[in-house]
């Protein structure tokens, strides 16, 4: 496919990047029918290893087996898979080359208190896999927050000298935070910003609500008059907070809700500037045509078709 200006905007903020990283980034973003738009709509389903199988798979059986969301991703025409690394392996030599895939290098589970990540993939299992990028997940305000920083500062230099791209799932969350304060808007811009500082191509976090949870972030939100005060304004300033939207900042589809819930916040994405969305369980929880016709709509709205 040709380089589009969009994707070429894009590539060109990645300045310190090899020619094998902006290849992958470059797959990432000319793969299925947003290809070429510089947006993304990527398929992860880490929610099994995250909160066990039943509360993840039971609701629509057939997605117990990986083959149906690589399958799933495909048909719907996304740009990208991401799973652990049991998943990918699962159905590696069945979908190879028909979709680019994220191994997701860390994981937790709902058997623990600690808001902590076991390492469970490395950057060989995703070359060996046949990667276009790894991802990792870090808890800003966790007690466990610095080493996982060092974490991910050492696998991404090793994935960028590999030549792969680096995805951050940045989720604050920790025992300053309430649930509340985990999706305030000074606190998700500061996950992007965070994510970003640490090697980030592209990043991962909640869509903001209009909490302010930081009080002397509250007070300079306040005396500059930073616009909160709808969606697309909290997600452009989550955009602006990675470094004026020099990276790309996705959003996560989060719990199961209505489809026009899903539909306006995917809207309330796009309209703010955000560069797409990471959607699991809202799509893989519905019976399959369900799925799919939700997510063509998801698409047709970061392609403007809608």
């Amino acid at each position: 496919m040709t380089l589009t200006p969009q994707v070429k905007a894009i590539l060109d903020h990645y300045e310190s990047d090899t020619p094998g990283t902006k290849a992958n980034l470059y797959r990432l973003m000319n793969t299925g029918k947003l290809a070429g738009t510089g947006k993304l709509v990527i398929l992860p389903v880490d929610q099994g290893f995250e909160h066990g199988p039943g509360r993840s798979f039971a609701p629509n059986p057939p997605a117990y087996d990986p083959h149906y969301h690589y399958s799933l991703a495909i048909e719907a025409g996304l740009n990208a898979f991401a799973a652990p690394l049991g998943m990918l392996e699962a159905g590696a030599s069945t979908f190879a080359g028909q979709i680019p895939t994220i191994l997701k290098c860390n994981s937790s589970d709902s058997l623990t208190t600690q808001k902590n990540q076991a390492v469970t993939g490395t950057v060989a299992d995703a070359l060996r896999l046949g990667c276009s990028a790894i991802g990792f997940t870090i808890y800003p305000a966790s007690d466990y927050q610095f080493h996982q920083m060092e974490q991910l500062r050492e696998m991404a230099r090793e994935a960028k000298n590999a030549g792969l791209a680096v995805v951050v799932w940045s989720y604050p969350r920790g025992p300053m935070l309430d649930k509340a304060g985990e999706t305030a808007i000074d606190i998700c811009a500061y996950a992007a910003h965070i994510a970003a500082e640490l090697g980030a191509h592209i990043i991962k976090v909640k869509p903001p609500t209009e909490d302010l949870c930081l009080p002397a972030a509250k007070k300079v939100y306040i005396d500059e008059k930073v616009d909160i005060s709808t969606l697309p304004a909290r997600i452009r300033h989550v955009v602006q907070s990675a470094f004026a939207g020099r990276r790309i900042v996705i959003f996560s589809g989060g719990e199961h809700t209505t489809t026009e819930h899903l539909l306006d916040t995917i809207r309330g994405i796009h309209q703010g500037g955000g560069f797409g969305s990471i959607i699991g369980r809202n799509t893989f929880q519905r019976p399959r045509a369900e799925a799919l016709k939700l997510l063509g709509d998801i698409t047709d709205i970061f392609a403007q078709k809608v």
